[in-house]
């Protein structure tokens, strides 16, 4: 391994290891508030702004090491219920203004990004719920890479939601199986998680209900760092990290 150590790009990466990066990396954004906080500004509400700063710069990095599945946990529906309203209204304008972002940026329609934003979208506000669909539908031709973008989003409402499905197709007890429940999920259209990483892990070592199905044998990466500064850098050293892991999945 003395040889991944000389690597310094993440274009470098997916040339020398590209069978050994990870197809479907997770990342869950924590921080932001806490970020803004140790800047000494009050109006914790800018920390979520300096979070998406750090995506969209973020999301060119994963392009150039060819990344082909991305999850990003945005929005939890246990944050859009306990939330302050005014913080919530806050993220929703945000998240409008992202799909918006989405839709006009030249790298993800020379990269052909499919962009798919999943979770209980039906519960959001009815200009939210307009601006997906349409993120949905202008990136459904694209299959060079995939981004799932999880909002209003619960790993245990997602397997609730695909059990409900699979009552109202008719499916008997002999046809339900992993891969039945796998079609009814909100990721049908991803591989299982290979790699989840997750920031501003100050206390301890949580998931948070993200991607329970899919996260069954993935490799956990937890990181002290706020989402805020997280950067190029430290996605290097977190590809080299899994690469350097010996994935058994219950070998």
């Amino acid at each position: 391994m003395e040889e991944l150590d000389k690597i310094d790009s993440l274009s470098k990466i997916h040339l020398f290891y590209k069978e050994q990066l990870p197809r479907h990396v997770g990342i869950i954004l924590d921080g932001n508030r806490r970020w803004i906080k140790r800047q000494g500004i009050k109006n914790t509400l800018k920390g979520h702004m300096e979070g998406y700063k750090t995506l969209k710069k973020i999301l060119y990095a994963f392009f150039d090491a060819k990344i082909k599945y991305l999850s990003i946990y945005a929005l939890s529906s246990e944050n859009v219920r306990k939330r302050s309203l005014k913080e919530i209204s806050y993220l929703f304008n945000l998240l409008l203004k992202s799909v918006n972002d989405v839709i006009s940026d030249p790298a993800i329609h020379d990269n052909k990004v499919r962009v798919k934003i999943i979770g209980r979208i039906n519960e959001l506000p009815k200009d939210i719920q307009n601006g997906i669909k349409k993120v949905n539908q202008i990136t459904k031709k694209y299959h060079d890479f995939f981004i799932n973008v999880c909002i209003n989003y619960d790993g245990q409402e997602e397997i609730v939601d695909a059990v409900k499905e699979i009552i109202e197709n008719g499916y008997s007890k002999e046809e339900i199986s992993k891969d039945t429940i796998k079609k009814c999920l909100y990721t049908k259209e991803f591989p299982e998680l290979d790699y989840l990483i997750r920031t501003g892990m100050e206390d301890g070592a949580r998931i948070s209900g993200f991607l329970l199905w899919d996260a069954s044998y993935a490799e956990f990466r937890f990181r002290k760092e706020l989402w805020p500064d997280y950067n190029e850098s430290m996605l290097l050293e977190d590809l080299k990290e899994y690469i350097r892991r010996n994935r058994r999945k219950g070998a």
